[in-house]
């Protein structure tokens, strides 16, 4: 198969001033799975090595993305996309997913979910540089409440019965590796379809991890069978399902308004964490991840 410009990708729609109602529930979609795989990744923590289970999560990922792309006839996406797909796949797919993995090994789901939602601040702050979407006023003072919420945070993990305060580093590379993602693929969308985008942004980032292969086939003799379906679980639903339906709200309305939908990932993880976990987080880390919230949310306050 060859690139070409028709097809699929000719056919994504301009992001529009406001997402519409398909988008809207796209979006929904995501923000409730993104929130079970902080949980999943969790568990599934205890028996998998952060970089294998990045990549068995990629791998079941692509396999089913692969299965959907083929019946639908979607082909491979125009050369203009491939440098934002790239982009994506080896920072989102990669060093976010192994960042995470490695982040929760020492924060609590709803910690490291509340951490990583800094995300939106970044996204903000590059979207209204590269991707001209304006730089509202309250986004500065949005930033500096939010990093306040961070050392917060990071007092909190660093000083508790447990100190982890790589967890909070790490999760912050995952964070920053998530925002450039998001505004590299902004772009690509504009030639690439939503599954498309996440189809082979999913194939980068095996690639990228295919180094833990080793790893991976070693763990999975030995890990019981709930870890591995919960690796299965994250690949099928929290990435495969999750990521294009991410990509096909973001086509549909600009990088910082979808950066912002995510505000509830950390409130819905840290009760899917008290119900299946049994894991709360610290009172201190607690109120920090709330203050970064709450900076995010007065970040994307309009004008």
């Amino acid at each position: 198969m060859q690139s070409t410009d028709t097809g699929p990708a000719a056919q994504v729609s301009q992001p529009s001033a406001r997402p519409d109602r398909r988008a809207l529930l796209a979006a929904a979609v995501t923000v409730v799975l993104w929130a079970s795989a902080f949980v999943a990744i969790r568990s599934a923590g205890r028996d998998f090595s952060p970089g294998a289970l990045a990549l068995g999560r990629l791998l079941s990922a692509t396999a089913v993305l692969a299965v959907i792309s083929l019946g639908k006839r979607e082909g491979w996406p125009a050369r203009a996309a491939w440098p934002g797909i790239a982009a994506t796949g080896v920072l989102w797919f990669g060093v976010y997913m192994v960042a995470l993995n490695w982040g929760e090994q020492h924060l609590d789901a709803g910690t490291a979910a509340m951490v990583v939602n800094i995300g939106p601040v970044l996204i903000a702050l590059l979207s209204s540089r590269l991707l001209k979407e304006g730089l509202p006023r309250p986004l500065v003072t949005g930033i500096a409440v939010s990093f306040a919420g961070v050392i917060g945070v990071g007092i909190a993990t660093s000083t508790g019965a447990h100190p982890s305060p790589a967890g909070v580093l790490l999760c912050l590379l995952a964070a920053a590796s998530y925002a450039v993602a998001v505004v590299s693929q902004k772009p690509a969308l504009r030639h690439a379809s939503a599954l498309q985008a996440t189809t082979f942004g999913c194939a980068v980032g095996a690639l990228a991890c295919l180094p833990f292969g080793g790893q991976l086939v070693a763990q999975l003799s030995t890990a019981p069978l709930s870890a591995t379906l919960s690796v299965v679980y994250l690949g099928v639903l929290p990435t495969a399902v999750a990521f294009t339906t991410w990509a096909y709200a973001l086509s549909r309305t600009t990088a910082g308004r979808m950066g912002a939908t995510t505000y509830l990932v950390p409130l819905l993880t840290v009760g899917m964490s008290w119900a299946f976990l049994g894991q709360v987080p610290a009172p201190l880390a607690l109120a920090g991840g709330l203050l970064f919230l709450a900076g995010v949310a007065l970040s994307r306050r309009l004008k």
